[in-house]
């Protein structure tokens, strides 16, 4: 056996092509309230990492600028190697690499479950209608509302519209799905099922960053807690690690605060 490829690899640059999504140093400020502090993380192909902290600590904000719902003062986000374009063709192609599920459902309410999933697939990837119809099936079945496909999303309950949601994501073929706390506005009983769509994509190799309260989900679907306070990372951990020997005061006091309601 040749030594070859393992000195090459020593001396080569580190490899990045596993990095898919790069916040350096980015900075966001709304008037006077600095809503994100030179924040720098790296997201790797296939890792789910959950955003938590205290209310107002800028995990929506992060998670939106991934995606440019919300543009950047300083710093710099790459997704894949390319920076985030600006506007136009280019933010679109993004966003539709960029699966994006957000609190509100954000179904359109004239159009059904079903069409709800194709259109994007036609519009924005130029999918052949067929084919679109076909793997709008397929996601809808995928997250459990297969039979709701002839619905609108007013006949449907909130959890199920989420997984609709999550399935028009999913069509797009995105090489991240974005999570902005994506239970917070359903009723107890239908957070489960969506958090087990969530956990069923994690098993399955998703890329995925979540901002989410559910704190079990954390635990048991995530490679990686982030903690947030006042716009800074302020720790960033494995699960097991994090909830049980968080380092930072921070994350002591929150943790103390939502795990022994």
């Amino acid at each position: 056996m040749t030594e070859g490829p393992v000195t090459k690899d020593a001396v080569t640059a580190p490899d990045t092509t596993d990095q898919l999504v790069v916040l350096d140093n980015v900075n966001k400020h709304f008037g006077a309230l600095h809503v994100l502090q030179d924040i720098n993380l790296t997201i790797k192909r296939g890792e789910v990492v959950v955003v938590i902290g205290p209310s107002g600590s800028g995990k929506s904000t992060l998670c939106r600028t991934i995606n440019r719902l919300e543009t950047i003062d300083s710093g710099s986000i790459t997704i894949d190697g390319k920076p985030l374009p600006a506007e136009g063709r280019e933010l679109a192609r993004l966003r539709s690499d960029v699966g994006m599920v957000f609190q509100s459902f954000n179904l359109f309410s004239h159009k059904t479950v079903l069409e709800n999933v194709v259109l994007g697939q036609v519009k924005v990837r130029r999918t052949e209608k067929k084919a679109a119809l076909e793997r709008a099936r397929t996601l809808l079945d995928r997250v459990g509302v297969a039979n709701q496909a002839d619905k609108y999303p007013a006949q449907l309950s909130g959890g199920q519209q989420q997984r609709v949601a999550i399935a028009r994501a999913l069509a797009m073929g995105p090489k991240v799905m974005l999570f902005d706390e994506p239970t917070s506005a359903l009723d107890p009983e239908m957070i489960n099922e969506v958090l087990e769509v969530m956990q069923q994509l994690a098993r399955d190799g998703m890329t995925m960053v979540v901002v989410t309260h559910e704190m079990g989900f954390a635990r048991s679907a995530a490679n990686r807690v982030v903690f947030m306070a006042d716009g800074r990372i302020v720790e960033e951990a494995e699960p097991e690690q994090f909830f049980s020997n968080p380092r930072s005061d921070r994350a002591k006091d929150f943790l103390s605060k939502i795990l022994h309601h």
